[in-house]
């Protein structure tokens, strides 16, 4: 009976429902919060219905409809959600309790603002069947590499109740947590749900299924019923304790423990521009990176996750392309131990940040961050500095400038001037390209970078160019960096290059079966300088297949170029190197395979083999999950490459396997057990952390990490004395006033 109820009402308010917005009205009442829409306001509440199928196609209604309801307050943004299923008996996926959960695969019901309207930039509040939260910031319109990150927290409130054929989520969003201008009538928004029974995907406002679905391109409008206020004062203050003890045991001295205390402030100078301070930061709390084998010639990207540098971190972030970053904010406050693949923080006493909008059309960003000396390595106190504008121009597109200034106050005399420059600094512009439909989206930038020395060829170049959709995809890109360009609070892999590459793709979306697209595609990548040539190329046949039970197939066949103009060991082991003027033409496959992630059991498996400089590599990475819901899950994650290569050259066995322990004992108790053996480096890494959330967006949290020396004996795991160790406390606490 609820099938052909669902269907006449489709097809009787289908045509009025298509392109209404949704009007925010003042709630005539208080709205508790517990999964049960019973008060008046609701049912006078405007309405969001009729969502659109995502996925696996978007050219019908949801059969799972959702209708969701707003309203709001003096100091919140009510926001309900109403999810029916086909079914009354049936059962929702979660990967755990844990905050800010993701994936394809599991059961949630999302909300997207977007109050200055730019289509550009947003922020989302999510909530699953079980009550587990999640908000992120949403940049670059919802596309690209970066563009959504659950990394930022902040204060909201939500609840949902699971019924016979439906579940209810409600959320209250204060005010003092979203950015906005006063005097505002309308604001962009979106809804969308992930149903995990049926695999679909849907919103609200329609999306089309080549691009992703927190794309910002086609929001709707809500209007309120009167203009927007400053919502008072909105300052939050969250002080932070910490205490540690640590003992290196390869420098043979005893153990030490340490005591800090500081604090982070936000304080919203407008409703859009907020102040961030800093004092004496401590990132004990972030979760261990995931450790790599290392087969590449150039340093590895490791995305940001420290929550000083997460709002409008795109003002910052992403200048120049992934490989070629004029700022890379990892360079404040962190090194890298290269003896256990672990980041180490260096001190920062103090911090400011000041980001957001002026006004509807014109972002700003200015950040000043003083890092503290290191005496033992003859390092000086550095100033950090960065100041960065972005004025939207047409319908989404922007340009942008840079400036960042790296300087030390220090006399030359008190340091190491042979390892350490006085100043350095970089500016750059940037216009961000992104059309009304985001079907064409690219960029184009200068940077130029300038130290004591002043070198010629002391800048960086490029564009891009993407050409989205349904049916086909095509992108081109190319970029110049001098071999002088020098950003040293950026992330430049390499330098002294002229880079071309271009990729096409077709798809195809059959209207049967259980495949939801497939298509081949073609992408070459050439890189060269003036003074060799080319100095690297590859050339694929690709082909790609989606599963509308969520698992997916990649395939690249592959014949590269490389030239090595300095020696390199292939083999990763420390080996004897190839000789520098060398060049090696290979044929090899990539793969990936993702499984129904739906399933308690799933599986991710990757190789990259076949011919390897002078001689062979077979590899394969990936991972295995156990989903033991709604209370956590245990993965493995492994990496092994058997690299076999002519004499004199090394043959190498490497392995990295890393084994995580997820376990959520409530909504506010979690315990984290990460495990990883590194052959390459030698090295077993334990972290273990338990979090008490305490209060909303207030933790305590007690971390051990332990490295251990560990070789690989005849296929056996040999552990020698540990390298490292230390254990953690650290309590934050957040205030607003």
């Amino acid at each position: 009976m609820y099938r052909i109820i669902h269907f006449l009402l489709l097809t009787l308010w289908a045509a009025t429902a298509m392109g209404q917005d949704i009007e925010l009205r003042r709630t005539t009442g208080p709205i508790k919060l517990d999964g049960v829409l019973d008060e008046a306001a609701w049912q006078l509440a405007d309405s969001a219905d009729f969502f659109k199928q995502y996925f696996p196609y978007d050219s019908s209604y949801a059969q799972a409809q959702t209708v969701a309801r707003i309203l709001y307050d003096d100091q919140y943004i009510y926001v309900s959600g109403i999810m029916y299923n086909l079914d009354n008996d049936r059962d929702y996926i979660t990967p755990s309790l844990r905050r800010d959960f993701r994936g394809e695969a599991n059961d949630s019901f999302s909300v997207l603002f977007d109050p200055f309207q730019d289509n550009t930039n947003a922020t989302l509040f999510g909530i699953n069947p079980f009550g587990v939260r999640r908000e992120g910031l949403i940049a670059n319109g919802g596309s690209g590499d970066g563009a959504f990150s659950l990394d930022w927290d902040n204060k909201w409130k939500g609840e949902a109740k699971q019924y016979d054929g439906y579940w209810i989520a409600e959320m209250a969003i204060p005010f003092k947590t979203l950015r906005f201008n006063e005097g505002q009538t309308e604001w962009n928004i979106n809804f969308y749900r992930i149903d995990s029974e049926y695999t679909e995907r849907s919103t609200w406002a329609p999306i089309s299924r080549n691009f992703s679905i927190v794309n910002l391109a086609t929001m709707k409008k809500m209007a309120w019923d009167k203009p927007t206020e400053k919502p008072g004062s909105n300052i939050s203050f969250i002080p932070y304790v910490a205490a540690s003890a640590q003992r290196n045991f390869e420098d043979g001295e005893d153990g030490e423990t340490d005591f800090n205390a500081g604090f982070d402030m936000k304080y919203a100078v407008t409703p859009g521009l907020n102040l961030d301070l800093t004092v004496n930061p401590d990132f004990s709390q972030v979760e261990v990176d995931q450790q790599v084998t290392n087969l590449d010639r150039f340093e590895i990207f490791f995305p940001e996750r420290r929550q000083f540098f997460l709002e409008n971190a795109d003002l910052f972030a992403n200048y120049g392309n992934r490989g070629t970053r004029p700022f890379f904010s990892r360079r404040i406050g962190i090194a890298r131990d290269e003896s256990t693949g672990q980041n180490i923080q260096t001190p920062i006493p103090f911090g400011a940040r000041l980001s957001g909008k002026l006004n509807d059309n014109l972002r700003l960003g200015l950040l000043s961050m003083q890092a503290g000396a290191d005496d033992a390595v003859g390092l000086p106190s550095y100033n950090f500095s960065v100041l960065s504008v972005q004025q939207k121009v047409f319908a989404r597109s922007n340009i942008s400038f840079l400036m960042v200034n790296k300087q030390t106050f220090n006399d030359p005399a008190d340091f190491n001037t042979v390892d350490y420059a006085e100043w350095n600094r970089t500016i750059g512009a940037d216009y961000n390209l992104a059309s009304a439909d985001n079907i064409w989206t690219g960029k184009l930038f200068f940077h130029k970078s300038f130290d004591e020395n002043k070198p010629e060829k002391a800048y960086a170049s490029g564009f891009e160019l993407n050409y989205d959709v349904p049916k086909w995809s095509y992108r081109i890109s190319g970029q110049a960096v001098g071999e002088n360009y020098n950003p040293e609070v950026g992330f430049v892999r390499r330098t002294d290059i002229q880079q071309l590459s271009s990729t096409i793709q077709r798809s195809f979306f059959p209207k049967k079966g259980g495949v939801q697209s497939h298509g081949p595609g073609f992408d070459i990548d050439m890189v060269g300088n003036d003074q060799y040539g080319f100095l690297d190329w590859d050339v694929n046949l690709l082909y790609n297949i989606k599963w509308k039970s969520s698992s997916e197939f990649s395939l690249r066949l592959r014949r590269q170029y490389t030239y090595l103009f300095n020696g390199f060991d292939p083999s990763g082991s420390g080996g004897f190197e190839l000789p520098s003027d060398s060049d090696y033409t290979t044929n090899l496959v990539i793969a990936s395979f993702q499984s129904d992630q739906r399933k308690p059991v799933f599986f991710e498996l990757s190789t990259r083999s076949g011919e390897y400089f002078n001689g062979t590599r077979v590899n394969l990475e990936g991972s295995v999950t156990w989903r033991y819901q709604p209370f956590g899950f245990t993965s493995i994650d492994f990496a092994y490459n058997r690299i076999r290569l002519p004499d004199p050259y090394a043959d190498a066995n490497l392995l990295l396997i890393g084994p995580r322990f997820d376990f959520t004992f409530t909504k506010k108790l979690f315990w984290t057990t990460f495990v990883q053996y590194n052959s390459q480096i030698e090295n077993v890494n334990i972290n273990s952390r338990l979090q008490w959330r305490f209060a909303p967006v207030s933790d305590i949290y007690l971390v051990y990490t332990d490295n251990y020396l560990a070789t690989d004996e005849d296929g056996f795991i040999d552990f020698g004395g540990p390298k490292s160790r230390s254990l953690v406390f650290k309590m934050t606490y957040w205030l607003n006033f």
